[in-house]
């Protein structure tokens, strides 16, 4: 299945080999079972400034930075351009719900995917959107047999985030100054998507969500699996 896929990437791009040494993760949606919550704070404290948000739409919008969400839906909804600052201090509202929520799960089938990369040889980073210490800390201590900070791109790495390519063109540059065809990206947002397969990376996306599988294809990905444990079963075609 993969073969084909790696074959038209190559193709696609012009590329004459594909020798991946990295694995760049999205977290939530990916890593973590993290949207519902997600999708509960948006609506709740967007709604306290009058910003109506849906649970598509958190879902639609997953992986840009907070701050960047924000300033869109003010624009859409007030036609009001506020600035970074007002829009942090929106995020921040956000950010309190979402820590007064029960921890979300790890998906089942992650920690196999880290321990077959690593058994590859492969680093493991991870890409996100977010920006909150709490955040960054759980990483480090439910996958420090795999992960360390400095393979960790946050929304403060970068001024542009998802669906621009910048977060994961900074997730090559910290995982070794790897080349695209170095590396494989792990996604379950459009936004993500977009942002990996415009890095030129070969661009996994797995479908933890209520958004169809065409959304993901559309915005570019390579191949979409509809589990971790999907791709956990297939991960060893990268290397054929």
């Amino acid at each position: 299945m993969l073969k084909d896929k790696i074959k038209q990437y190559l193709e696609e791009h012009g590329f004459g080999q594909f020798c991946p040494k990295a694995v760049l993760f999205d977290m939530d949606g990916v890593l973590y079972d993290s949207m519902p919550n997600h999708a509960v704070a948006w609506q709740q404290s967007m709604a306290q400034f009058g910003i109506k948000m849906t649970a598509e739409n958190a879902y639609a919008t997953e992986g840009a930075r907070g701050i960047d969400t924000i300033r869109h839906f003010v624009k859409a909804q007030k036609g009001l351009d506020i600035s970074l600052e007002e829009a942090q201090k929106m995020y921040d509202v956000k950010t309190h719900l979402f820590h007064h929520m029960p921890e979300a799960p790890v998906f089942e089938g992650v920690v196999d995917v880290m321990e077959q990369a690593d058994r590859h040889g492969m680093s493991i980073n991870v890409v996100t959107g977010s920006g909150q210490k709490p955040l960054i800390d759980r990483l480090i201590r439910d996958f420090e047999d795999y992960l360390s900070k400095d393979h960790i791109v946050t929304a403060y790495d970068v001024e542009r985030g998802k669906p621009h390519p910048d977060p994961y063109l900074m997730g090559l540059q910290k995982a070794g100054n790897l080349r695209p065809w170095e590396a494989v990206v792990v996604e379950n947002a459009p936004l993500g998507v977009r942002a990996g397969a415009s890095a030129g990376i070969f661009t996994i996306g797995v479908n933890s969500g209520p958004l169809p599988d065409e959304t993901l294809y559309n915005a570019g990905a390579h191949v979409v699996f509809q589990r971790m444990t999907e791709l956990r079963n297939h991960f060893e075609e990268l290397f054929i």
